[in-house]
């Protein structure tokens, strides 16, 4: 099987904690419609001859584009690709999501709705620079629903600065209410180059402490399981299933083609990267100049393989690693990590080396000595 990604640049504003590549201008969204056309023409044997299981609408924010540009994409798609279609997304803001739009969005081949919540709570929107209120927020998921969506995720931030526990809380016991599948939870980083980065600088904003960040990610996790989320993956949480199968492709490792600005492709040996400019991107796709393509070493795949399997709640199958990677490679890995499971950090149990899903958040520290160097 195998996974398509369709990068949407376009969003309306920037959010101030977002270092994702996106534009605000939607002045040219038919261009853009058109260019990727021609780069689906383009690139539609990257995957060979295996099914497209997936597809994966992000960005940007997708809900921007109207629904005969999605049946467009969409044409151009089955035109060119075996596709086999278990699971649909398209990520949308609440602000987008009318009664109109959702019951015209029911008809296309989308099954599933991935909502860029983040918040509640008004004062944290005004914040982050979200153009939604929680009042949109709820109401857009309860049409979703009334429109046939049984499949739906939602993003929650945790982490904001002057964002206090109950606050929190409010938010997960919120969330629950309103019965969605699918929780993805993020602790918001400042990144250099955002507003927030740009505060931080001034010190109008400080990122909260490492105490207070375990504290609200164990009340997510507890919060969470209790109401019978699985906690799968660092940051997502689902009902028994309806976990995310696009994402949950990326970390077991499946090719996957990506069309768009910024968008990323892996087909097992080599990773490429298009163009951050939508412009650029309009006028020249499908243009090789687009691309820069980085070729995996047998070393980049060992690290790959344990970056992305250590984000999972199964970690690594050691047996798997073995049979792709060598016994010398597993004899290192096992020694390497032989400290951290004596510090209760990873855990060797059944045939695989994971992280306890309550130490998530220091995964990255693991991982990173766990890399052939």
């Amino acid at each position: 099987m195998a996974g398509l990604y369709i990068h949407i640049p376009f969003c309306v504003s920037k959010c101030s904690y977002c270092d994702f590549y996106s534009c605000t201008s939607t002045a040219n969204t038919d261009d853009f419609v058109s260019a990727l056309r021609r780069e689906m023409r383009a690139r539609k044997e990257y995957l060979g001859e295996q099914p497209v299981k997936t597809i994966y609408f992000g960005g940007g924010t997708p809900s921007l584009l109207s629904i005969s540009q999605i049946e467009t994409i969409f044409d151009e798609i089955y035109g060119n690709f075996t596709v086999q279609p278990e699971e649909v997304t398209l990520e949308a803001n609440p602000d987008d999501l009318s009664a109109t739009y959702l019951a015209d969005l029911a008809k296309t081949p989308i099954n599933r709705l991935s909502i860029g919540i983040q918040s509640f709570d008004d004062s944290d929107l005004r914040l982050m620079n979200r153009r939604h209120t929680a009042a949109q927020a709820e109401a857009a998921i309860g049409r979703a629903q009334a429109a046939g969506f049984d499949n739906i995720s939602a993003d929650l931030i945790f982490g904001i600065p002057g964002m206090d526990d109950r606050t929190w809380e409010r938010n997960i016991n919120k969330m629950l209410s309103l019965g969605v599948q699918h929780i993805s939870a993020y602790h918001l980083t400042i990144e250099e180059g955002t507003r927030f980065g740009r505060m931080a600088q001034r010190g109008d904003i400080k990122a909260v402490d490492e105490d207070t960040s375990e504290r609200q990610y164990e009340m997510l996790r507890r919060m969470l399981g209790t109401a019978g989320f699985e906690h799968y993956e660092i940051s997502n949480f689902a009902l028994p299933g309806r976990r995310a199968m696009h994402n949950s492709s990326y970390w077991r490792g499946t090719p996957y083609l990506g069309l768009g600005p910024s968008a990323h492709s892996y087909d097992e040996h080599e990773r490429r990267v298009c163009t951050t400019d939508t412009d650029l991107y309009i006028k020249q796709s499908p243009s090789p100049e687009m691309f820069e393509t980085e070729t995996l070493t047998p070393e980049d795949m060992r690290n790959e393989y344990v970056m992305v399997h250590l984000r999972c709640a199964t970690g690594i199958d050691v047996g798997d690693f073995k049979s792709k990677f060598g016994l010398e490679a597993t004899d290192k890995l096992s020694h390497r990590a032989e400290k951290f499971i004596r510090d209760g950090l990873l855990r060797n149990e059944n045939g695989h080396i994971y992280v306890p899903c309550e130490k998530f958040l220091v995964s990255d520290r693991i991982i990173s000595d766990l890399f052939d160097v």
